[in-house]
């Protein structure tokens, strides 16, 4: 009873910190596309050619395993998960 009651808590907790964590992820997303846009070619119609070399690495990247990431890319990854990390234990060191 007590691990379920816990898990509610918890739960609870969580749930009122999703708008945080989501305006995080928009944000993580919008750098990225920032990030993204301003290494392809704008063509004449207004859409956007990623260089060849850039897509060889990014679906590389797609295709490989955390645990077989460069440790240059898990760095990268943990870095951005930094990000979330307050607002969690804000949501979970909260006394609602």
């Amino acid at each position: 009873m007590t691990n379920e009651l816990d898990r509610a808590v918890l739960e609870g907790k969580l749930s009122k910190a999703m708008e945080a964590l989501a305006n995080i992820e928009h944000q993580r997303w919008s750098h990225w596309q920032k990030f993204m846009h301003s290494k392809c070619e704008r063509q004449a119609d207004g859409s956007l050619m990623i260089p060849q070399q850039l897509v060889e690495r990014w679906e590389r990247q797609i295709a490989t395993d955390y645990t077989d990431l460069t440790e240059k890319e898990k760095q990268g990854d943990r870095d951005q998960v930094k990000k979330y990390i307050p607002t969690i234990i804000d949501a979970l060191s909260n006394k609602d």
